[in-house]
């Protein structure tokens, strides 16, 4: 069965490059977030069965939306992929809820690796 994906990322190209690496592995991606508004509106709206979240976006910030997603019993699979990499920041976003953490620049080998082990 396909899994349903939202993409919450502020550049569009990286929504580009998530987008295309997920569907040529048949994943069907059913939306695109470029602020956490929408990320949290979307998420709510379609109940993705997974998540890629962005950490920095230009109104919030991902481990703040990981809250709003677990606060409100969100069910999705969640896995961040960001520029920020420190030790604490990976820490918090998994202790949140979040199933992986990836850093940017990432292959498509590894975020297929670490989606298809949820």
């Amino acid at each position: 069965m396909k899994k349903n994906v939202l993409i919450v990322d502020d550049s569009l190209y990286m929504r580009t490059v998530i987008k295309d690496a997920l569907e040529s592995a048949g994943f069907h991606v059913v939306g695109q977030a470029a602020n956490g508004e929408e990320a949290i509106d979307l998420a709510f709206e379609l109940q993705p069965d997974i998540i890629t979240l962005d950490n920095i976006l230009p109104d919030m910030i991902g481990t703040d939306i990981l809250k709003v997603y677990s606060g409100e019993g969100l069910l999705s699979k969640v896995i961040m992929i960001s520029a920020v990499g420190q030790e604490s920041v990976i820490h918090e976003g998994l202790s949140l809820g979040a199933k992986a953490y990836i850093v940017k620049p990432f292959t498509s080998e590894q975020l297929l690796h670490e989606i298809n082990k949820l």
